[in-house]
C-alpha cells in the first residue's frame, strides 16, 4: 500500500489507514516504536506493554484512594448470627 506524507505542524506525518488501526488494535493517543533496518525501511510498532510502569500507575492510584471500613466488617457488625 503506498501512503502519502502530508505536513502536520513544523513535522511531517502518515496517516495509517483504519484496516491497519483494527487490526492492530491501535487508538488514538497510543505510543509506537519507529526504526529504521540497514536497507532503509522504515518499521512502526505498537510499543510493548510496560509492566513496571503499569504497576507504579497502580500504586499511584491506590495511594490516592480513601480507605473506608470494610464491608465484611460492616455486615458483621449487623448480623445476628
Amino acid at each position: 500500500m503506498n501512503l502519502h506524507i502530508a505536513k502536520w505542524g513544523n513535522s511531517l506525518a502518515v496517516r495509517i489507514p483504519m484496516e491497519y488501526i483494527r487490526r492492530t488494535g491501535l487508538k488514538e493517543g497510543d505510543t509506537v516504536q519507529a526504526s529504521l533496518t540497514a536497507d532503509g525501511a522504515m518499521t512502526i510498532r505498537a510499543e510493548p506493554w510496560d509492566r513496571k510502569a503499569f504497576t507504579a500507575e497502580l500504586t499511584r492510584t491506590r495511594q490516592s484512594m480513601k480507605m473506608g471500613t470494610s464491608v465484611m466488617d460492616e455486615l458483621r457488625s449487623k448480623a445476628r448470627y
